[in-house]
């Protein structure tokens, strides 16, 4: 081994090839240095940095979901209609039925099960496509969005509004930041070291396995760390009375649990399981419709806190809410690496690719773009970097998407070279 891959296997983690799912996150940063060149410094001014935060928020929470849906080898056209339906529900059991905020929020969610038990039923149990089950539930409850609200605005009370427009409070001595976002990032360098620490005591327990030298390891960590606090004090030093938005935990927080539980629970394994061969995952005990109907369940529940959140950040719901959110939704879930054909994806990754393409927008938008123009070239941005990643892993080169995706997938193996062998060895996911 060269010195150069040497130095990428330990740098990266686990094997050379572990480098690559790096390089949608450069290319992440190569958007972000473009445009803070390009518009002078306001990319990463704090309003920006907490007003990109709110209004992307929402798209980030419906990505956690359709990554799910998509992985399990669905598609899900309804989540901006079921997020609009959702959203007048809930602002006219508040504002016209004193139903009190916080019991309102529960009611959101209630709504998103029932929609997605709803739609959950025909696909996992009628066999309908979801495709045709979503697009029904598209027009539908676009329609029972209208019919309740009379295509007319209906607002939301203060105390609501914090959950999308709300920020961490001040507390503690006057330092010039807030300081609750100043712990906010001190909690998160905690765990970027915890984690690093213990992935090297998990290594040298392993057998035959070795940890990267602790050098690389230092780097690792004053890379993240470094990032972290730049964040941080981005956040916490912005306008008085701003800080880091409470839309932004909610959405730390799912990302945090349902990484967890897609790579750490049966339940997770199972989903991927029945994405990448269902035939194989029924055999071996996996209960198909039990994972389907959960899957497209979870997606609406999403939908509807994504609702709730957009209504709550613009103090009102209305007929136009929601509309192509289903669209960036799995723009960014195929951009961070999930497969057309089900069983590849991570939660990270789409929450990367959620905010390239928010950047994308907001950058545009920053240097004065068009909607129009801004609207044909994050069309043309989609198609070219899938197009690209599917030419290159056609000829063998590498592949951005596999490169996200490659942990999920066992190393192969000599018994893995025959279809029979593969097959196997999907049954024991």
């Amino acid at each position: 081994m060269s010195r150069t891959k040497e130095l990428q296997k330990n740098l990266f983690g686990g094997t050379t090839s572990n480098a690559r799912q790096f390089v949608m996150i450069a290319t992440l940063v190569g958007i972000i240095l473009y445009f803070q060149i390009s518009t002078g410094g306001l990319t990463l001014q704090s309003g920006n940095l907490i007003a990109l935060t709110q209004q992307y928020a929402y798209i980030s929470v419906l990505s956690i979901g359709m990554l799910m849906v998509i992985v399990a080898g669905h598609i899900d056209l309804s989540v901006g209609s079921v997020a609009a339906f959702t959203g007048i529900v809930v602002a006219k059991a508040i504002s016209q039925h004193d139903v009190p905020w916080p019991a309102g929020i529960l009611l959101g969610l209630a709504v998103g099960a029932l929609i997605g038990a709803w739609q959950g039923f025909w696909v996992a149990y009628v066999g309908i496509p979801a495709f045709i089950v979503t697009l029904a539930g598209m027009l539908l409850f676009r329609g029972g969005n209208q019919y309740i609200g009379n295509a007319d605005t209906v607002p939301v009370p203060p105390g609501f509004r914090e959950i999308g427009a709300g920020y961490l409070p001040e507390a503690g001595p006057d330092t010039g930041y807030n300081n609750l976002t100043l712990l906010l990032g001190l909690l998160a360098c905690a765990a970027v070291i915890w984690r690093e620490l213990r992935s090297r005591q998990v290594r040298k327990q392993m057998e035959g396995a070795e940890p990267a030298p602790l050098w690389i390891s230092v780097i690792r960590i004053v890379v993240m760390v470094a990032v972290i606090v730049f964040a941080t004090l981005r956040f916490a030093g912005g306008r008085i009375g701003t800080s880091f938005p409470i839309s932004g935990i909610i959405l730390a927080v799912l990302v945090i649990a349902y990484s967890y539980y897609t790579r750490n629970t049966a339940g997770g394994r199972h989903i991927y399981a029945v994405g990448g061969n269902s035939r194989a995952a029924e055999l071996s005990g996996v209960k198909l419709r039990r994972v389907n109907f959960m899957v497209m369940m979870n997606m609406s529940i999403l939908a509807a806190l994504a609702g709730m959140i957009f209504v709550a950040r613009s103090a009102a719901s209305g007929p136009q809410d929601g509309l192509s959110w289903e669209l960036d939704a799995i723009a960014a879930v195929f951009i961070g690496g999930a497969a057309v054909s089900g069983g590849l994806g991570t939660v990270g990754g789409s929450i990367v690719g959620g905010l390239v393409m928010a950047v994308l927008n907001n950058g545009l938008q920053l240097t004065g773009t068009g909607s129009d123009m801004v609207q044909i070239i994050k069309g043309l941005f989609l198609l070219g970097a899938v197009a690209l990643d599917v030419y290159n892993k056609k000829q063998g080169r590498f592949s951005i998407i596999g490169s996200l995706t490659r942990p999920l997938r066992r190393e192969p193996s000599a018994q893995s070279s025959d279809p029979t062998a593969q097959d196997r060895e999907t049954a024991r996911i």
